[in-house]
C-alpha cells in the first residue's frame, strides 16, 4: 500500500491546547449561527434564566438528566417557568409537551471543534424531542468535553462498547439551527428543527 501523505481524521485540530480548541469550536459554532455565552458553574443558573428570558420565557422541556439536576437547572428552570421533564413513562405526553414548548433544554455530552457541532445521546430519560420540537434549544455543555472532530468521539464510543456499555438508542450531531437549501440553494432556517439554537458553555478549564 502507498504511504499516507497525512492523517487528518485523527490528527487535525489535535495540535491545539484545550483552551484554543474550545476558541475554534466557539468560532465555527457562531459561524453555523449558534449563539454561544460562556459562563462560570457559579453564574451558570443565573445566565440560563437571562438566555431564557431572551429567547421569550414561557412553557420550557428539560430531560430528566441528573446533570441538568445537579447543577440546580430543573429546580431554578420549575420556579421560574411553566416546566415539564421528560417522562419515561408518558410517551404521548413527552412528544405533546416537547410540541407546544417554546424552549428545550438537554445536557451536551460533547462538543467538536472542526464543526461548531453538539453531540447529543439519546436513552430512556433524554428525549430527541426535548431538542428538536422547540422553537429554541438550549444546550449546556462544559468546556473540558470539547473534543478536535468526530475521529476522537467515534474512539471514545469504541472503547465504550468495547467495554460492554449500553450504547445511546439514538447519537446526533448538531451544528447550530435547523437550516436546509435544498431549493434552489436558497438558506432556510428552522424548517426541520429549532430557529435557534443557544449553546451555553461552562468553563471548568
Amino acid at each position: 500500500m502507498p504511504e499516507l501523505v497525512n492523517n487528518y481524521p485523527t490528527t487535525r485540530l489535535t495540535e491545539l491546547s484545550k483552551t484554543d480548541l474550545v476558541d475554534e469550536f466557539v468560532r465555527f459554532a457562531k459561524v453555523m449561527m449558534a449563539d454561544v455565552i460562556e459562563t462560570s458553574e457559579a453564574e451558570l443558573n443565573r445566565t440560563l434564566l437571562e438566555v431564557c428570558e431572551k429567547y421569550g420565557g414561557g412553557s420550557v422541556i428539560l430531560n430528566n438528566d441528573k446533570r441538568l439536576a445537579d447543577l440546580g437547572i430543573l429546580q431554578s428552570v420549575q420556579e421560574k417557568y411553566d416546566s415539564y421533564i421528560w417522562d419515561l413513562n408518558q410517551s404521548e405526553e413527552n412528544f405533546a409537551q416537547a410540541e407546544k414548548a417554546n424552549i428545550g433544554i438537554v445536557y451536551g455530552e460533547y462538543g467538536l471543534a472542526e464543526s461548531g457541532g453538539i453531540v447529543l445521546f439519546s436513552d430512556k430519560d433524554f428525549g430527541r424531542s426535548v431538542s428538536l420540537l422547540p422553537e429554541k434549544s438550549i444546550v449546556v455543555l462544559r468546556k473540558s468535553t470539547v473534543l478536535p472532530r468526530v475521529a476522537q468521539l467515534a474512539k471514545i464510543l469504541h472503547e465504550k462498547a468495547q467495554r460492554g456499555e449500553r450504547m445511546p438508542s439514538c447519537i446526533n450531531i448538531i451544528s447550530g439551527p435547523s437550516a436546509t437549501a435544498d431549493i434552489e440553494l436558497i438558506k432556510v432556517v428552522g424548517v426541520h428543527g429549532p430557529v435557534h439554537k443557544i449553546y451555553i458553555v461552562i468553563d471548568d478549564l
